[in-house]
């Protein structure tokens, strides 16, 4: 008899996106988009449940495959779960979402492109095309880490009819706790650069990317996926000059808080196969707070939600994906 084959195998797919097409960053059109074949697929003809994993804030998918001697990759991580009994086989793609600010968060922005027609439409076309799975909501997940969280969120409640079941690792809510702590340190930074291209001009000849730059450029990033100007150029939170809120700029942000967004969005996250969302108690951008207040309000809504709270911040948290993916898999398999 044959042995089991312990690996599965990754393909890189190149995907033309219709709806990246002509958009206002000018950033590709053509993405490659990584898909983890599970051990068994080339020896059967069998169909399999899908799971879409968002890399986070300044990722893409192939950064999740990384090797790292004292972290696995998510393939390595994907052939130990299955391999081991701990996990449904599963197919599980990582799109390329990434901008030149850094990330899209996965939303149709005239600041950034259509990021969420191009997960929810093309991505999902593209993978039911080309490989043996399972096409229906039903057998299609979302999840992710950060923004990637956030995205699997948004996408849980916009398109249920296309993933049917959802989990965020410490993803973008609250946003009063996530976002709101940092404005000041940002217009700071942005006035004594002389102003937003004053600060592109020196975060580019920057040699080293420090923590500072970064945090910036979420603040820019946001600003552009949220908020954009009629015609995509930013528009800010708050006064450049004063830093005063600007509040009607404001509302639109919240208007994507996934806490606000519930209330509009609750019922689809009710017919989810299932909605997991964690966080460490130590993350650095409040965001175990801001799972418990999701959490509490989608109880209220009717929404069961397995919600856990570990001891740890924001960083290197992939190990995560060990209570997340196997109960994902068994939810859409």
């Amino acid at each position: 008899m044959p042995r089991a084959k312990t690996k599965g195998r990754v393909v890189l797919e190149e995907v033309s996106s219709r709806a990246l097409r002509n958009n206002p960053l000018h950033d590709p059109h053509v993405r490659t988009l990584p898909v983890y074949l599970p051990p068994g697929y080339d020896e059967s003809e069998r169909r399999y449940p899908v799971i879409f994993v968002l890399a986070g804030f300044l990722g893409s998918g192939r950064m999740l495959l990384n090797y790292n001697h004292y972290t696995e990759p998510l393939d390595a991580r994907l052939d130990r779960l299955i391999v081991s009994g701990r996990m449904k086989p599963c197919i599980v793609a990582m799109p390329d979402a990434f901008t030149s600010y850094g990330g899209s968060q996965y939303i149709n922005s005239r600041g950034t492109g259509r990021y969420a027609d191009y997960l929810a439409k093309d991505l999902v076309k593209h993978v039911d095309r080309r490989f043996r799975t399972l096409p229906s909501a039903r057998h299609r997940a979302v999840a992710g880490k950060s923004s990637g969280g956030y995205g699997a969120l948004v996408h849980g409640m916009l398109f249920p009819d296309v993933f049917g079941a959802v989990a965020s690792h410490a993803g973008d809510t609250c946003f009063e706790y996530v976002y709101l702590p940092d404005f000041p340190k940002a217009c700071t930074a942005i006035g004594k650069a002389g102003g937003i291209d004053g600060w592109w001009r020196q975060f580019r000849r920057a040699p080293k990317k420090t923590s500072s730059h970064y945090l910036v450029l979420n603040i820019l990033a946001m600003s552009a996926a949220y908020s954009p100007g009629k015609g995509g150029e930013l528009d800010l939170p708050f006064d450049l000059e004063t830093g005063a809120m600007r509040e009607a700029v404001w509302q639109r942000w919240l208007a994507f808080d996934p806490v606000r967004m519930l209330e509009r969005g609750y019922k689809a996250l009710r017919g989810m196969r299932l909605v997991f969302l964690d966080g460490g108690d130590k993350d650095e951008w409040n965001l175990h707070i801001g799972a418990r207040v999701f959490v509490a309000r989608a109880r209220e809504l009717g929404v069961k939600v397995v919600h856990e709270e570990f001891s740890d911040g924001h960083m290197e948290i992939q190990y995560r994906y060990d209570v997340s993916l196997p109960l994902v898999a068994r939810a859409i398999s």
